[in-house]
């Protein structure tokens, strides 16, 4: 049979001519022909033709349901059944496809392409045969010979049809592709684009062997491993750069690995790809990754990549002190000079030669790592005085306040870091008077390690009810009676006893257990005035918050569900924040204190005259309240300078209309004085330390206050 569509591969046209010249042939009441997936799982039919023409019922599509029919057509030429029903090679088929239809006899042919079962013609009777004729059978052999050769022809033309796509696409591409002969080390191909990149003419490549290649001319040493591996199998990828004949420069992503055809001939498939500008992208990100933007130091990420591989030296430690607020009241822009200023010189101090690494590692901080220094105690004060200079940043002159903290690496590696030491230590610098110098030692790390177990101790000390409110009396110095109470916070710790605030404030403050206890005290707080307010006390409540708990967000939120849950009158809650504190965000604390206002709640500026708040951040919040420092009550007797002081406070809040309390009164003549000059209100030891509640009720009644508390 020499068809035209046998010749051009049409492999379905030559199915329903051969199925028809068959049915001419030979006496069959259907004829078919299936084809299988190249796994042998499904079958499609290709064709069909006969006296009873197939619509609802079909063979089954799925080979792995008929294992046993599907291994003898690929052990056998043909199955010639006479009799469907009861032949065992066609028992999967009996019931759902024969039985069904009535076709009780079935020549099945294997149609075959180099051993390699592709498909099967199938010719079938309605009658009972009691064999298949060798002529018959022969015939139908010859058919799917022919039929297996046409799919033969439509494979080839497919395989060329790829190979030409593929090519193609090859030659279109960007990417460079290339084929090695493994055995003669010689290239056989290579694609446009390698030309395109490399600027060495296609011709020069092709038939080359590959040591004459740029990989090996320029990498050796990474091209011959890169081979070895190939040779074991393995899958090669890398990036590097090459120079071009003209001098300029180009990075090539690369992966190599090897194949083998179906001849058994080992080739290496090159694929590359030119990613100079990605790369100078990608190294450009690692810079801006590793350096700080506004400084060119290296930035803390790096600095501690550096850190961790460091066992010897020293850690020098430099924070700024105010600088938050410097930047807040000059700008972030003369901020940013004088961070610039700081890390110039501090850069180019001369000692820092042959500094190992520099860096910002914070907002305000710096870090430098040095080899081990014979005189650090020298060397630091020369860094402290040379960093404290004069800076003109626009038209001032700004005297900066470094901190130092030293850190000698070999004495904490492996116990703690290195920076967290520094970390210790320049919070004690901060509080040391003149030079801001700390050496981190032993002492300071058994504090620390005080501290740490304090902090864990915190966590527990809330659901542990270990926290408990004392209450200091307020004395209204004109009426001679007691208006109201502070509460004070103790923490009655099961192994250190009853601790004062001083001892862990600070460090609730530093974890952010602050804002847990700081509820607390304010709810115990007011909970305690209701129950004075329940029994007709005519009295205040002043509650401490810390600057986290004020700045929090929720605050408002909290104080309002407290005023409602406890029915507080109003004026009666008054909550106090330091002064220096307050002015740490001007703006988001003169709206949280209207707020609080419109509520009812006074606000208390605490430890007033230690910062740096001016009449008109005095003139802009609603403070009710302004209480003078202990520090200046305590030396009015013998402070001129304080009496002053304390004069002009007095003066200043009476001509705001301001209600004054004085703290840490402890003498007669500090009581004297401050009334004499129109203070309001005082509190101290001269009247009573804190005290818990029923010792405060008894004190109250001691005092004959016509405010009496019932219990």
């Amino acid at each position: 049979m020499h068809s035209t569509a046998k010749q051009q591969g049409d492999f379905t046209k030559t199915a329903e001519l051969t199925i028809e010249l068959l049915c001419q042939n030979v006496t069959v009441s259907l004829a078919s022909v299936w084809t299988f997936s190249s796994d042998q799982q499904t079958q499609s039919l290709e064709a069909q033709f006969g006296s009873m023409m197939l619509q609802d019922i079909h063979r089954p599509k799925r080979l792995q349901d008929c294992p046993r029919y599907l291994h003898e057509l690929q052990t056998h030429r043909y199955i010639d059944a006479g009799n469907t029903v009861i032949d065992p090679r066609l028992s999967e088929l009996a019931n759902d496809y024969f039985i069904p239809l009535q076709i009780h006899s079935s020549l099945e042919v294997g149609i075959r392409i180099n051993g390699h079962l592709e498909g099967v013609l199938c010719l079938e009777r309605a009658q009972v045969t009691s064999h298949w004729h060798d002529s018959e059978i022969h015939l139908a052999c010859q058919m799917a010979d022919q039929l297996a050769l046409t799919l033969a022809i439509k494979h080839s033309y497919e395989k060329e049809e790829s190979l030409s796509l593929f090519r193609c696409a090859a030659e279109q591409s960007k990417q460079i592709s290339m084929l090695v002969n493994l055995h003669t080390e010689k290239v056989e191909y290579v694609n446009q684009a390698h030309s395109d990149i490399t600027g060495i003419p296609r011709e020069q490549i092709i038939g080359a062997n590959l040591r004459e290649l740029s990989f090996f001319k320029q990498h050796g040493e990474l091209a011959e491993q890169s081979l070895a591996q190939i040779f074991k199998g393995e899958i090669v990828n890398g990036e590097v750069q090459f120079q071009r004949a003209d001098g300029s420069h180009y990075w090539i992503q690369y992966v190599l690995s090897q194949f083998i055809t179906e001849r058994g001939n080992h080739y290496a498939l090159v694929s590359s790809v030119e990613n100079t500008g990605e790369h100078n992208y990608r190294s450009e990100l690692e810079r801006l990754a590793w350096r700080c933007g506004l400084t060119g130091l290296y930035n803390r990420t790096h600095f501690n990549r550096v850190l961790e591989r460091t066992t010897q030296g020293v850690l020098l430690f430099v924070d700024l002190l105010g600088f938050k607020r410097f930047n807040d009241t000059y700008g972030h822009d003369n901020g940013d000079s004088l961070l610039i200023e700081i890390a110039h010189r501090i850069r180019h101090f001369p000692e820092f030669n042959k500094a190992i690494e520099i860096a910002r590692v914070g907002s305000d901080e710096f870090a430098v790592l040095l080899t081990e220094s014979n005189d650090l105690d020298y060397f630091s004060h020369r860094l402290y005085q040379h960093l404290s200079m004069p800076i003109l940043i626009g038209r001032e002159q700004i005297e900066p306040k470094p901190a130092l903290a030293i850190v000698d690496i070999a004495s904490v590696v492996g116990t703690f870091s290195p920076l967290t030491c520094a970390d210790i230590a320049v919070q004690y610098a901060k509080k040391r008077k003149g030079n801001a110098i700390q050496v981190f030692n032993n002492a300071l790390l058994n504090e620390f390690k005080e501290d740490a177990q304090i902090e864990r101790d915190l966590h527990s000390a809330i659901s542990g009810r270990q926290f408990e409110l004392y209450y200091q009396p307020l004395r209204d110095l004109e009426q001679n009676t007691y208006i109201g109470a502070e509460a004070l916070i103790r923490w009655h710790h099961p192994k250190r006893g009853v601790l004062f605030p001083a001892s862990f404030i600070n460090i609730a403050e530093q974890s952010g257990v602050i804002n847990a206890i700081g509820s607390w005290v304010l709810e115990a707080a007011c909970r305690q005035l209701n129950l004075w307010q329940h029994h007709n006390a005519d009295m205040t409540m002043h509650v401490n918050v810390s600057a986290r708990q004020f700045f929090s967000g929720n605050l408002f939120e909290q104080v309002w569900q407290l005023l409602i849950r406890y029915r507080l009158k109003p004026k009666t809650l008054i909550l106090e924040i330091t002064e220096t504190e307050l002015m740490g965000d001007v703006r988001h604390a003169t709206l949280l204190c209207q707020e609080l206002a419109e509520l009812g709640v006074g606000l208390a500026i605490d430890d007033f005259g230690t910062g740096y708040s001016s009449m008109r951040y005095l003139k802009q919040f609603p403070i009710s309240k302004l209480k003078i420092d202990r520090s200046f009550v305590s030396d009015l007797t013998v402070s001129r300078e304080s009496r002053e002081i304390v004069s002009a406070i007095i003066a200043m809040a009476n001509a705001l209309n301001i209600s004054l309390t004085a703290e840490g009164v402890e003498t007669v003549e500090q009581e004297a004085f401050l009334a004499k000059k129109g203070c309001h209100q005082a509190q101290g030891y001269l009247y009573s330390p804190a005290l818990r509640e029923p010792e405060f009720a008894q004190f109250l009644l001691l005092a004959q206050n016509p405010v009496l508390i019932a219990h």
